[in-house]
């Protein structure tokens, strides 16, 4: 697959979703034609790709912070 488009690199987490989900609604009534549904099956892929950058760089992110014994949090030190 080829690089996510601009208008979906910009999306929040959850806008992505919440457009996933309406493509995924719409492909699965199946009153959609072929064309469109190869359509929103490709901006969905795109969607999907996208989403799961956003959740991949949060779990980077918390994989730094760390909690010491005496409950103080901080950033792990990254080798």
């Amino acid at each position: 697959m080829s690089e996510v488009p601009s208008d979906i690199q910009k999306l929040s987490f959850e806008k992505a979703l919440a457009e996933l989900e309406e493509i995924v609604d719409n492909l699965e009534s199946g009153s959609t034609d072929l064309e469109k549904s190869i359509e929103f099956y490709t901006r969905g892929s795109y969607l999907k790709a996208h989403c799961q950058q956003k959740l991949d760089d949060a779990v980077l992110k918390l994989e730094e912070i760390k909690l010491s014994s005496d409950g103080k949090v901080s950033k792990k030190e990254i080798d």
